[in-house]
């Protein structure tokens, strides 16, 4: 399968500021490979990093530092070390829209705009042209009878499916859901995997998700990236991901 990202060296560095070690944080990943169709979980408690990554992951974060990381877009492989180098922030901005889908453990939904146009808001952004992809996406999901509704209307596990739904309407290579199932009963946690593994099976999508809940993910075929914490007790906080 092709690779969507593969990175290695790259360091977060968060300080809070305060004179005590133990109030700082650093994520390392000293190599991450992703491919088409993966299923990668993010495991560890709360705290551990995990969302962490998942923002670095996102190009939402910064890195303090970056050996080499490298994404495949439609046009071809992009240097994310170089980009950020150069401070392209309006290109990791587009490479971020078109080849990445997340979905928020909040479900972070619009609440003035309606599910359809939640949906539909990233393949706006992109300009793609309206062709059935979120009609497709809400019925596969269960969300069709939905679409004219506002959030407030929606159930928490509706309200999930259609940040999935947002998250790959606009057919991105690699999706990231951050605790998606954390707000939901068993029952609901385990429709909203197997909807949102379905999907990654349908388009080939990377899904890489982050969970307190191994069982889970491990019934659904996902493979933890290797992971450890070291530090704490009035030591800064290193967390190392790497697969």
């Amino acid at each position: 399968m092709s690779e969507v990202s593969m990175l290695c060296g790259l360091r977060y560095r968060h300080a809070s500021g305060s004179a005590h070690a133990s109030d700082s944080f650093e994520l390392h990943v000293p190599s991450l490979s992703i491919r088409r169709g993966d299923r990668l979980a993010v495991l560890g408690p709360s705290g551990s990093g995990k969302s962490t990554l998942l923002d670095s992951l996102a190009l939402l974060l910064r890195p303090t530092s970056l050996d080499a990381w490298q994404i495949t877009t439609a046009n071809g492989p992009e240097d994310i070390g170089r980009l950020y180098a150069q401070h392209a922030d309006g290109r990791i901005r587009m490479i971020r829209s078109a080849v990445l889908g997340y979905v928020l453990q909040t479900g972070g939904l619009l609440s003035f705009l309606n599910v359809r146009d939640n949906i539909g808001l990233p393949r706006r952004l992109l300009g793609f042209p309206p062709d059935g992809s979120v009609e497709r996406v809400a019925a596969y999901l269960r969300i069709d009878t939905h679409l004219g509704k506002m959030p407030s209307q929606l159930s928490v596990g509706e309200r999930q499916r259609v940040a999935i739904a947002r998250a790959v309407a606009h057919g991105p290579a690699l999706v990231l859901a951050d605790e998606p199932t954390a707000a939901l009963d068993r029952e609901n946690a385990e429709n909203v995997m197997r909807l949102l593994v379905g999907l990654g099976d349908e388009f080939e999508t990377a899904l890489v998700v982050a969970s307190h809940d191994e069982p889970l993910l491990s019934r659904f075929g996902f493979s933890a990236i290797r992971h450890r914490v070291e530090g704490g007790a009035g030591h800064a906080m290193h967390a190392v991901f790497e697969n």
